[in-house]
């Protein structure tokens, strides 16, 4: 197993609060990191149909089978259970006493804000981190391979190729989560209208025009968003809301949070493929936003990753908050640096005055030094990188 790194925020969790939850997408390695942390604890998954009925028809039978406390996979299959949990971990004073896993944001969280408020302690759990890959010896070969593969787990732990997996998760996913979630009657128009969000990963969000190019309205395409958003595949990267003085763009910009997933639906089937592809600068882009989202969630943080953008099109790839100050991110996918990323780097330090620290630029390259007062880091060095 590679170590994950949210295994030290799942421990602290477990002896502060009665329940630990651990949510992220499908195949993320929840499963695998609640079984492997917590291995003396009885294991029980409501994917199973007969331990479904029985959790419906008698949850404090359901329950008082473990004396113990367990490990309960995929909780949001019976929502019920969360209003019994709470007396029962009230009554027992005990912490760390269940792990609950569950891959869909909106049913694990709802049951908790209802019912456990308070008493849950939450891992996002995404596929793994660059930083993990590195450390177990597994990190890509390459920057092209990087963006083809995608971190899932299963593509790490099995002979498969990502054409083959991504192909069947994507036809799982939507068979299974977008049937429960959504009343959508034509599927093959759902999975239209994932290809098109990968399109435009990377970019400004136009929902309109989202729509429209899929053929349906504008509600059903907020409402298929927040279902891609909800199984944690995209997330909407909010705009900072200060101007320093300027005209901002408050449209918020999408991101895929495995960018082998959306490398799949664009169509690439190969890293030779990748080096030359129109997307490759935002599926960069989208990687690196990914690893940074996952370094928050590691470690607990709240996300509080932004982008800055005038209406004339200056733009700060990613901002965020660092020892009481703005540090901005620019992120080129060019191999070879260019004197003009430190320009437009810039000129936004100079609208934010104090408020700034110096910029990074993640670049395609190898290499990472220090030029002119930025910290210019390479692809592989991400890992090092500290966001929180």
């Amino acid at each position: 197993m590679i170590k994950r790194q949210a295994q030290s925020l799942a421990h602290v969790l477990a002896r502060g609060f009665p329940i630990v939850a651990i949510t992220g997408p499908r195949q993320s390695g929840k499963t695998t990191l609640a079984r492997a942390l917590f291995s003396g604890r009885a294991y029980v998954t409501l994917e199973d149909p007969v331990e479904k009925q029985y959790a419906s028809a008698d949850p404090r039978g359901f329950l008082a089978r473990f004396p113990e406390g367990a490990v309960i996979d995929e909780i949001q299959r019976c929502p019920d259970l969360f209003s019994y949990l709470q007396g029962l971990v009230d009554s027992r004073r005990r912490m760390g006493d269940f792990i609950l896993t569950g891959s869909q944001q909106f049913g694990l969280r709802s049951g908790i804000s209802k019912s456990l408020a308070g008493r849950v302690g939450l891992v996002q759990l995404l596929p793994f981190s660059f930083d993990e890959l590195q450390a177990a010896g597994r990190s890509p070969v390459s920057l092209d391979d990087a963006l083809w593969h995608g971190s899932y787990p299963p593509l790490f732990d099995r002979e498969i190729s990502p054409h083959l997996w991504f192909s069947n998760y994507v036809s799982t996913y939507v068979e299974r989560d977008v049937r429960q979630l959504l009343a959508v009657r034509d599927l093959d128009l759902f999975q239209r209208f994932v290809k098109l969000c990968a399109a435009r990963t990377g970019q400004l969000l136009n929902l309109s025009a989202l729509a429209a190019d899929c053929g349906i309205s504008n509600t059903a395409a907020r409402e298929w968003l927040s279902v891609l958003e909800t199984s944690y595949l995209v997330m909407r990267l909010p705009p900072y809301f200060r101007n320093f003085g300027k005209r901002l763009v408050k449209t918020p910009k999408l991101y895929f949070l495995d960018v082998g997933l959306a490398a799949w639906l664009l169509g690439i089937r190969d890293a030779e493929t990748m080096n030359t592809h129109a997307m490759r600068g935002a599926l960069f882009e989208t990687w690196v936003v990914s690893e940074l989202v996952k370094q928050r969630f590691n470690t607990g943080q709240p996300l509080d990753l932004h982008f800055w953008r005038d209406n004339v099109g200056r733009e700060v790839d990613v901002l965020f908050e660092r020892e009481g100050r703005l540090q901005p991110v620019e992120i080129k996918s060019g191999a070879t640096f260019v004197a003009d990323w430190l320009a437009a780097a810039n000129k936004w330090a100079a609208f934010a005055g104090d408020a700034a620290q110096s910029p990074w630029i993640i670049y395609g390259g190898s290499d990472s030094y220090v030029r002119e007062n930025a910290r210019v880091i390479g692809w592989r060095d991400i890992a090092g990188l500290s966001v929180t």
